[in-house]
């Protein structure tokens, strides 16, 4: 798929409300929350404008049983993907416009997501550091296949920072809670 990065757009926050209202059709009572994650959850961000949702169930393999009705709403269903215990479905073929990362409550998965944006949405400087690296790469990367991988060790060091910074945030609460 071609990369396709683009300045944030505050259209991308309701593009995730008005799904995850589309999702609550489908799976009802078994999604306990969404979360909008990724790059287009972090204001100021540059990001592919593909929507990336977390959708926690309370029990994930009843998720399979929804994909004939996922598929009907034009998702693709990529089954767990690479990370054991998600599902992961992909919408708007190759102008993707949604990915749904579905987890059970108690995935660390969700966690390590969920810090990393926090701490993104708490830190505009690394937004900054985060869009020019993203578009070096989109400048020498034309295809996702290319350009993900080429971000892999840039993330997981930001992410690093992130789970720091957290265990000082709930260190700093424990403090003030004494």
């Amino acid at each position: 798929m071609k990369v396709r990065l683009t300045e944030f757009n505050d259209k991308w926050s309701q593009m995730f409300h008005d799904e995850v209202q589309n999702l609550k059709t489908i799976f009802g009572e078994e999604i306990i929350r969404c979360e909008h994650f990724g790059s287009t959850s972090v204001p100021g961000m540059k990001a592919k404008p593909v929507i990336d949702m977390m959708c926690i169930f309370k029990d994930i393999e009843k998720v399979d049983l929804f994909n004939s009705k996922m598929q009907s709403l034009g998702y693709d269903v990529a089954g767990e993907w690479g990370i054991t215990g998600r599902r992961f479905f992909r919408k708007g073929g190759e102008n993707r416009t949604h990915h749904i990362h579905c987890y059970q409550f108690d995935n660390p998965e969700i966690e390590r997501h969920l810090i990393f944006r926090d701490y993104l949405r708490t830190h505009p400087e690394e937004v900054i550091r985060y869009s020019n690296f993203k578009e070096e790469l989109a400048q020498r990367y034309e295809d996702t296949n290319e350009y993900s991988p080429a971000k892999k060790d840039f993330v997981e060091e930001m992410e690093q920072r992130a789970i720091h910074w957290f265990g000082e945030v709930l260190r700093e609460q424990k403090r003030h809670e004494n």
